[in-house]
């Protein structure tokens, strides 16, 4: 299959395609920033895209470089993108990233190609195991204790239990940090309540409660609460991931 456009692999595995290449590819005239600024709003950032630096000459044959803005996109978004510039240029860019994704499943699915990343993932955990082992036993029995939990917690709380355990946050800035990472909305009538992507995955849930106001009228409010399967995975990501690095 013809390279249309570059399709990489991050650390973790997962294919991205520079926006740059994308509106190269698709022959699109209007400027860079103004034409990604239009998606944007429509995609959650740092889950279908993140910003990157790109080294560039200031011109050609030059030794000097500059760095200029660039968006590292998940597949499906570079599809939708493609698909919505309503092209034949754009179907076949994404007729192309379908076959390019569907190749890369069949890799995944090779069992010699599992049986090599096994061995490649394992081999640092094999070398360090004791220490390892040593590390991750408070994190373990905390978290199995966490996942024990059935009741939900407020998000307030939830930053309780993270400071409690080592990572210093307090309720506004994890707050903040959820905006920021694509869990919470950022802005509008649903500010502070969670994306319906993580509300799936059961990390939260939205209690409603009504209220009667002195004038007889019945307002609703909404609160944002931390299951326990949320619980868990915010500890484990803060204390094994680092995440508190992150936090502005």
């Amino acid at each position: 299959m013809n390279q249309l456009i570059k399709v990489q692999e991050n650390e973790q595995g997962e294919q991205r395609v520079s926006a740059r290449e994308l509106h190269k590819g698709l022959g699109i005239r209007e400027r860079f920033s103004l034409w990604f600024e239009r998606y944007e709003d429509m995609y959650v950032n740092g889950v279908d895209y993140e910003g990157v630096g790109l080294p560039t000459p200031y011109r050609k044959g030059s030794s000097k470089v500059q760095i200029i803005q660039d968006y590292l996109l998940s597949v499906d978004m570079a599809k939708h993108i493609a698909m919505m510039t309503k092209t034949d240029k754009g179907n076949q860019i994404r007729d192309y990233f379908i076959q390019v994704e569907k190749e890369h499943k069949a890799l995944l699915n090779d069992p010699r190609i599992q049986m090599a990343m096994g061995l490649q993932s394992a081999q640092p955990m094999l070398d360090q195991k004791d220490k390892i082992i040593e590390e991750m036993k408070p994190k373990a029995v905390f978290a199995d204790a966490v996942n024990t939990s059935k009741q939900s917690i407020l998000v307030g709380d939830l930053a309780k239990l993270i400071s409690q355990n080592g990572v210093k946050i307090g309720q506004n800035r994890l707050f903040a940090y959820l905006r920021d990472n694509g869990y919470l909305h950022k802005s509008g009538s649903q500010y502070n309540r969670p994306t319906q992507r993580y509300i799936d995955q059961g990390l939260f849930e939205v209690k409603e409660s009504s209220h009667t106001n002195p004038d007889g009228s019945t307002r609703l409010t909404f609160t944002t609460k931390v299951t326990g399967k949320g619980q868990q995975y915010f500890v484990n990501k803060f204390l094994t991931n680092n995440d508190q690095m992150k936090i502005s």
